[in-house]
């Protein structure tokens, strides 16, 4: 499954093309654009499925790094420092890593 099965093209493009720039990254805004939270709960598992790449079961940092790519393979890499902070703003355990309810609530959240 591809994001575009998900997601409309217009707004993935409207997201990541929102962030482009180094250290704009804010997931908040970044869900509103995509419309990811007036998605079904069953969608948002399925966006979360598409973004967890070794299928662990959890969106580990170094798979958030490249989150934007996730959606579309024209995004950038987010730095070190939006990284953390989607990181620190999705790990509700602090285990280190989103797992899939933590994603939900994330993207709720925004």
């Amino acid at each position: 499954m591809a994001m575009s099965d998900l997601l409309s093209t217009e707004e993935i493009k409207a997201a990541v093309g929102a962030f482009s720039v180094a250290e704009s990254f804010c997931y908040k805004k970044f869900f509103e654009i995509l419309g990811l939270k007036k998605k079904s709960q069953e969608d948002v598992k399925k966006v979360f499925h598409i973004l967890d790449k070794d299928q662990s079961g959890f969106i580990e940092e170094d798979e958030l790094k490249f989150v934007l790519k996730g959606f579309t393979p024209d995004g950038r890499d987010l730095s070190d420092k939006e990284t953390k902070a989607l990181l620190v703003a999705g790990d509700k355990d602090g285990d280190g890593k989103i797992g899939i309810d933590e994603f939900i609530t994330l993207v709720a959240e925004s």
